[in-house]
């Protein structure tokens, strides 16, 4: 009866202990590839170099790549008949913010590009809320002006509590490598 006890106390001060948890990485489903290998693209190349503090936009249009980088690249690339044969699932609403931020741990960030405070996947009709990133790695809002720092989790630097902004699982083998966002 005391080894009973005993576990349900144990039991109850782990639930307790940890208190309000926040998952790492968002739930929402994105999958994106790129093999930058045969696609030698400079300004995505820009944001797997590591410790850069380059952040590029990533975002889908009519069979074509677009990047953008906070370094002010811009780039257009076709897609290939294998990048047409991928489903690619480009954030909730066609964007990704991608690279390495300026800490000493050397991670590699990919962010939803949309406000986790004013984007509603659920709305109808569906409102964009696009993150805008400058020259240090700051994304910000226009609409409600939050911003958000993307050298360190997506968390908010600037304006009123809420959420961080939705993170991805994401690798690269290097800047003309690959890059795989999930």
């Amino acid at each position: 009866m005391r080894t009973f006890k005993a576990i349900i106390l144990i039991f109850v001060a782990a639930l307790v202990s940890c208190g309000q948890t926040e998952n790492l990485y968002s739930n929402f489903r994105c999958y994106f590839y790129f093999d930058n290998s045969t696609h030698n693209d400079a300004t995505l190349a820009t944001a797997m170099t590591p410790y850069s503090g380059t952040f590029t936009t990533i975002s889908l249009s009519a069979g074509k790549f677009v990047f953008s980088n906070n370094q002010g690249l811009n780039s257009v690339v076709n897609m290939t008949a294998q990048d047409q044969q991928r489903s690619m699932i480009v954030g909730m609403d066609n964007g990704l913010i991608v690279g390495y931020g300026t800490s000493a741990d050397g991670t590699f960030f990919a962010y939803d590009r949309e406000c986790p405070n004013c984007f509603n996947i659920n709305q109808i009709p569906v409102r964009s809320y696009k993150i805008s990133v400058s020259d240090f790695g700051i994304g910000s809002c226009a609409n409600c002006h939050r911003e958000y720092d993307l050298n360190n989790g997506g968390i908010i630097s600037k304006g009123d509590p809420g959420n961080k902004l939705s993170r991805y699982y994401a690798t690269t083998t290097g800047p003309y490598g690959r890059l795989t966002v999930q």
